[in-house]
């Protein structure tokens, strides 16, 4: 009967918060026996308590319905730590400073994995006064193309959106760019570190 959301992640989520049935129970106003009942798989709760189980559990209703507790650890705001969502719909492109969950179009989406540059996709750097000048020799069709450019700082992050026809290049401030990334809408996410 665990249909939409599963009686597991109540009882986890419960169980984190110090939280007996009878108290889930009472916030919700539902009986302990309906609680029991979910928790044990004999049940599942209405369709309209996802989202007040959600906010009492401390979680997001994505959270809930897919099992999944995501819990952000870089409460410092490291940069480094971040991570990019990019929908294989609408191709949004979604940064993250910490673990999140991340929805668009209707998917939930998973953080992108950057890859070291390989040989069809090396992104080159070259320092220009204050600005780095960056260029990726890549075919720029409309059906294969780099779809963004960005910079990662120790403060922030600076996209440049590009689009097919187009050369893939840009220019970022020098000053704490530590590592560029580029994203082929083909092939993924390249990255280079700057020294």
């Amino acid at each position: 009967m665990d249909a939409y959301v599963t009686g597991a992640i109540i009882k986890k989520l419960r169980e984190e918060k110090g939280m007996t049935q009878a108290e889930l129970a009472r916030l919700l106003d539902v009986s302990d026996k309906a609680v029991s009942k979910w928790e044990t798989g004999k049940g599942c709760p209405d369709i309209t308590l996802v989202e007040p189980i959600a906010a009492v559990l401390g979680v997001s209703v994505v959270e809930l319905l897919s099992g999944n507790d995501i819990v952000n650890r870089n409460r410092s705001f490291n940069m480094k730590r971040g991570r990019f969502y990019i929908c294989p719909v609408c191709s949004n492109c979604i940064f993250s400073t910490g673990e999140a969950v991340v929805c668009c179009c209707g998917i939930t989406l998973p953080p992108v994995q950057a890859e070291p540059c390989d040989s069809e996709h090396i992104i080159t750097a070259e320092r220009v006064e204050d600005e780095y000048y960056v260029t990726l020799n890549h075919e720029m069709s409309k059906t294969h193309y780099i779809s963004f450019i960005a910079a990662l700082t120790d403060n922030g992050l600076i996209f440049t959106k590009l689009y097919p026809e187009q050369n893939a290049e840009t220019r970022f401030k020098v000053n704490r760019t530590y590592a560029l990334y580029a994203y082929c809408n083909r092939h993924g996410m390249f990255t280079v570190k700057l020294t």
